[in-house]
Parts: C-alpha cells; structure tokens; sequence
C-alpha cells in the first residue's frame, strides 16, 4: 500500500470519528455559509466533507437541493490535499479542471475557492468553499477571511464532537452507578 493510501485511510477515520456525516442541517453552519456568501458577494458558499466515495455537503447556500456529489468530478476532493487556499479564478481556462463536469456541463462553475477544514491533528475532512458561476478574483486578505471562517467551522465541529464524548462518558458512569446500586 502506497503512502498516500495510508494517509486517506487515516484521513478518512478521522472524518468518520466526527461523527457528522449525513447529519440533519445545522443553524451554526448554515449561518456561516450564508456568511461566506455575503461576505464575498458570491452566489454559493458550501461546507463539505470528503467522504470516501462522495463529497457530502453539511451546508450550501445558494444550491437547493444538492446534498452531495461523486467524489470524481468534485474540487474539493482536490483541495483538501492543500494546507492553503485552493483557488480557480477562472476555471474555464484552468488546466486543472478542463475535463471537470461541474466545468464543462451545464452547471457552468468559473470560480471556486476553499479553504480546508483541518483539525488540530492536521486532517483536512473537507472545505469551506465559495463558488461562482463568473471569473472572479480574492486578494490574500479576503483568502485569510475565508480561512478564518474554515477554523470556526473546525470549531464548531470540535464542540459538537467534546460534547458526544461528555454525553457518552456520562452515560457510562450514570450505567455503572446504577450497577453498583442494584448489587
């Protein structure tokens, strides 16, 4: 096994150990994506994760009624193998996604920018992204705000996954009191 398919394998245990994956929407997210949208003045911002097969998205606004895409054709899965911004000004033009559907086809993306989502351990589970169906430009500070914005998405995932292991541990020695008591 090669080493970069040892490090998606580990990638992967981590974005699964979230536990987030195909969750009910969340105010937190979708108000940060709603956010990024604003902010930059682009028609669709998106928190995704990359899942092994798929790229899952836990918020979009500005795309209704798409919660996921194959893992192929999708950008994200290349960005998340950069610790920077992974940027497409103009994608028409870029050889990186010459043969990308989402390029070619009707759904006509020009612009995409993303920030990884990468935890304190160094795992990219996924982005923060803004797209647009138009060229567009950032400068490196608008790049630092959406990195910004990606670690706060990191932090509310961190929460979410430090209040199930409380909730859990708690259980367990509610579990083992109870034992103790009927003994």
């Amino acid at each position: 096994m090669m080493e970069s398919d040892i490090k998606e394998i580990e990638r992967l245990k981590v974005v699964k150990r979230y536990e987030i994956l195909d969750t009910p929407p969340d105010g937190s997210f979708d108000r940060i994506t709603a956010l990024a949208s604003k902010i930059f003045s682009m028609p669709i911002a998106l928190i995704t994760l990359v899942d092994h097969d798929r790229i899952w998205f836990k918020s979009s606004y500005g795309l209704d009624e798409v919660e996921q895409i194959d893992r192929d054709p999708g950008l994200c899965a290349s960005a998340i193998l950069s610790k920077d911004v992974y940027l497409v000004e103009n994608a028409i033009e870029d050889p990186r996604c010459l043969a990308n559907p989402l390029v070619c086809g009707e759904f006509g993306l020009r612009f995409y920018a993303a920030a990884p989502l990468q935890t304190r351990d160094g795992y990219n589970l996924g982005n923060l992204c803004i797209i647009d169906h138009n060229q567009r430009y950032i400068n490196s500070e608008q790049k630092e705000i959406l990195q910004e914005l990606a670690a706060i998405v990191v932090d509310e995932m961190e929460l979410r996954l430090a209040a199930r292991i409380a909730i859990r541990k708690s259980n367990e020695r509610i579990a083992e009191l109870e034992k103790q008591l009927k003994q």
